[in-house]
């Protein structure tokens, strides 16, 4: 057979080409060019259960004209939208004794969380984990700020920003933490269409950082890279309960940077062999790595540090193995829930959607509450330690 040489550049080229204009058009399809992505609305049951009240009251508030009034639906379903959920906690929390049951977020004297998701190995769940990880704080109340520093941007992709697209004049985390000129974090934050979750989004650009921080560590003599982030929060601090960043799957400069600027830090695990392998080296230059940015000045102090299990498969044998190898290492600092392996949330991310958007008629009952139980016992995991660090 006669084989054809073709110069990488413009082979490689002409694939972005061919798939940025599929993207384009599934993004077309799924979302017309002149419509934002919009969350659907809860039924009465979800916001009770999000609530911690019974179905039965939040009918009786409504019947009384008290708080939003719920939309109706097929089958006279009480319908709330996201805004109506965080309205009903004001209106619940200003009726209780007792301060935080409905509007957990920080009080006076309480410092910002900021939860640093990791692991230098991709196909983890990392960013499955923190945007469901956001979504999930926010709608607990929290006001929460997801950043993507992954140049990827998987995780603005969920939230409905296709970097190619969207982000053609910058409106990365470079913006606001490169060395020349940076804009105000504030002017790069954008609202999403989760009540009370802003997010800043990603995409190539952010590599500049890890092109631009050699040259500037050699022109000025020990620039603190690593403060940049941590910097650049401090001007939204007082905006926001909890910060939650998708690293990109390499310990790079970004990494540090985010690591630095970290009051938590969270490692997503597949209990596989090579994975696990790839895990001790991520550790092994993360504390090596660190231990400089500590001697440099750098702060290290973590309210808490925990792995979560990922992708798991509770009937496969040596994944048990690997979670029971690793809770003999680690201890508590392995989470006690792992995230399952579901094609509920395979499915729902096929549609650039997390499991907390898609509506349950779209999967089969099992399948989508088995999914479901399992992430919110993994966040009602991360809430108490962010409680705990707040010494409640």
């Amino acid at each position: 057979m006669k084989q054809t040489n073709e110069r990488i550049d413009r082979l490689v080229g002409d694939h972005a080409a061919r798939l940025s204009e599929r993207l384009m058009t599934h993004r077309a399809q799924l979302f017309p060019p002149d419509a934002r992505k919009e969350l659907r609305r809860f039924t009465s049951g979800e916001v009770a259960g999000l609530l911690g009240v019974k179905d039965a009251y939040l009918r009786k508030l409504s019947l009384e004209g008290r708080g939003p009034q719920p939309m109706t639906g097929p089958g006279g379903r009480r319908l709330y939208s996201s805004a109506d959920i965080m309205e009903l906690r004001r209106l619940l929390e200003a009726g209780t004794k007792t301060p935080g049951t409905y509007l957990p977020g920080r009080r006076p004297g309480d410092h910002l969380q900021v939860i640093t998701v990791i692991n230098f190995k991709g196909g983890s769940g990392k960013t499955t984990t923190a945007a469901h990880l956001a979504q999930k704080l926010a709608l607990d109340g929290y006001r929460v700020l997801a950043i993507d520093l992954d140049p990827q941007a998987s995780l603005s992709a969920l939230h409905g920003f296709q970097p190619e697209f969207d982000l053609l004049d910058g409106g990365t985390l470079y913006d606001a933490i490169r060395y020349d000129d940076p804009l105000p974090l504030r002017d790069i934050i954008r609202p999403t269409y989760f009540t009370n979750l802003d997010i800043v989004p990603g995409n190539l650009e952010l590599m500049e950082f890890e092109h631009e921080t050699p040259r500037a560590l050699s022109a000025r003599g020990g620039n603190l890279f690593f403060t940049r982030i941590s910097d650049a929060l401090v001007q939204v601090e007082g905006d926001y309960d909890a910060v939650v960043i998708d690293c990109p799957p390499q310990l790079g400069f970004l990494t540090m940077s985010a690591l630095s600027a970290a009051t938590a830090v969270l490692v997503t695990v597949h209990p596989q062999m090579l994975d696990v392998m790839s895990m001790c080296q991520f550790l092994l230059m993360t504390s090596n790595l660190l231990g400089v940015v500590a001697d440099a000045g750098g702060n290290m102090n973590y309210d808490w540090l925990r792995y979560l299990v990922t992708r798991y498969e509770p009937g496969d044998g040596p994944q048990n193995q690997m979670v029971s190898f690793m809770r003999s290492l680690f201890g508590d600092h392995v989470l006690n829930h792992p995230v399952l392996k579901s094609t509920a949330i395979s499915d729902a991310g096929l549609t650039k959607q997390t499991l907390y958007e898609v509506e349950k008629a779209d999967f089969t009952r099992a399948t989508y509450e088995r999914a479901m139980e399992s992430l919110n016992a993994v966040n009602g995991e991360i809430e108490v330690l962010i409680q705990q660090a707040w010494g409640r």
